[in-house]
Parts: structure tokens; sequence; C-alpha cells
């Protein structure tokens, strides 16, 4: 029998992930909250659940979704609007609360969580950005994404490894297409930090494996930030990226201050030895 591996959200990336796996001979569970999409994930060689986690309850068979699983991956983005409650309202870290119980009495060892860069927010001056990088959120997903990769990797229950991807991209995602024939875009001279889809499948992958076979190192309950070695300028790349795709070219505001930030991935590159395989 294989690796069993249970994928908490079968969306943009959980979906293609799970595929992925599955060639690889793993087994695979995957959840949506769409009953649609149920046959989907069936006709794909997805053992399909539906699963809807809310502030203070789970809808969905989650006992039976865990259960026999080696390896947790939780892909649920926070999706918290800009504009929020004075009141605090901690709806995704309330979800990750919901969660925990179950994970704790399903047994499982070992949970990946996808997170983001944004738990760095953005600052002056721009500045290279590692994990030991204390986080400073600047928006209310960013906090909250924080405050869950804390109660998952402080659970003693089970070992979390965090993945703060930044930037995802792919072929039927990419920025240019929201900025193109914009006018006074901020943040010219700001570093761009991306990663393409097909390098967070192999960079979870990469945790996997790696896990499997080292004998010396155990990675799990650390945490990674992962994007592409490439920082161009915005305005550079969104220039570049405009022409390659036939269109208006936006304008950017360059009499003002960029402010940003480079993530470094170069410990996902020397610990876990991954080499990316696709430019931004």
């Amino acid at each position: 029998m294989g690796i069993k591996i249970s994928i908490l959200g079968c969306g943009w990336l959980g979906l293609p992930l799970a595929k992925s796996l599955l060639a690889k001979s793993y087994e695979v569970k995957g959840s949506t909250t769409s009953e649609s999409k149920l046959d989907v994930l069936k006709n794909a060689g997805i053992s399909p659940f539906q699963i809807q986690l809310e502030a203070h309850q789970i809808i969905g068979t989650i006992e039976d979704f865990l259960k026999e699983t080696d390896v947790l991956v939780i892909d649920i983005p926070p999706r918290l609007r800009k504009a929020i409650s004075p009141t605090l309202e901690m709806t995704f870290v309330n979800k990750v609360k919901i969660l925990i119980p179950f994970i704790e009495k399903s047994g499982i060892q070992k949970v990946i969580f996808v997170s983001s860069t944004s738990v760095y927010g953005d600052g002056f001056p721009i500045v290279e950005i590692r994990e030991e990088t204390k986080p400073n959120p600047d928006t209310e997903s960013g906090k909250q994404l924080v405050i869950a990769e804390t109660l998952l990797q402080s659970n003693s229950h089970f070992k979390t490894t965090v993945i703060r991807f930044g930037g995802l991209l792919g072929d039927d995602r990419h920025p240019i297409k929201f900025l193109t024939g914009r006018t006074n875009v901020e943040n010219p001279d700001a570093p761009v930090n991306m990663i393409q889809r097909e390098d967070c499948i192999g960079i979870i992958e990469k945790i996997l494996k790696y896990s499997e076979t080292s004998e010396q190192h155990d990675n799990w309950g650390e945490t990674f930030n992962a994007v592409a070695p490439q920082h161009p300028t915005r305005k550079a790349y969104y220039h570049k990226k405009a022409e390659l795709f036939n269109l208006p070219l936006p304008t950017f505001a360059e009499d003002s201050e960029s402010k940003g930030k480079i993530i470094s991935s170069e410990k996902v590159e020397t610990i876990l030895g991954y080499s990316f395989q696709k430019e931004i």
C-alpha cells in the first residue's frame, strides 16, 4: 500500500497536486465544498469528500476524510476581505481551531499547511526576507495565517510543516491580466515574488519524498518560503509580460517611493535540494 495523503481543499493548487500525487502512486483523498465537483475528483481517481469548514462547525464526514491518513495537506485560503468588522473576526483562525481536535483524534502525525508570504507584509526599505524574519502582516488574511501557523506548529499531537508561497502563477492565472492598461500603478521598483504552480507541487512532493527517504534529517515542523529565485522590478516584469501577451502596458507612479520585499527561497534549495523548474 502506498503513502496515504488527504488534501483538504482541492482547488486551484490542491486538485493538480492530487493528480500529480496519484501519478506517483500515492493514495489520495480530496475535499471540495461543492457537490458538483465530487465527480471531478472521482473521475480523476481521487477519493472524494464534500467538506465545508465554518467558523463554528465542520459540515461533512471529516472523520472519514482523515481516517488512515499518513499526511494531511491543508490548502484552504483565508479569502478574507480587506474591509473587515471593527471587532476582529477570526473567521479563518476559528476554522483551524475547529479542525485541530479532529486531526488529533485521527492519529495523523504529519501535516503540511499551505500559507503565504503575505505574513511578512511590505515595508520601507525593501529588504530580503528569510524564514527567521519575524512576520509583520499588514493584511487581515496575513494576520490570521500567522495565528493559524502557530496553532498548528505548536500542537504536540502532530508535526506541521508550513510552506509560505508567494505570487501564485499558472496558465490560467497571471496578475498582468489585472494590471493591463492601468495607470499610476504603485511600487514600480519593488521586486516581484512569484512561483509557478508546477513548482508549488514540486516542493510539496519534495517534502513528502525527502521525509520518506531521509534518515538523518526530519523536516517536519519546519517553515519554508517558496518563490522563484528571479526578482525583477514590478515595472520591468509587468511591461515584459504585457508585451508577451500583446496587452496594453500599465504605467507606473514613477515619483512614488517603492516598498516591498525580496523573499529568499534558499532554504528550499539547500535543505530540500529543490531546483526550480519554471521561470516566472
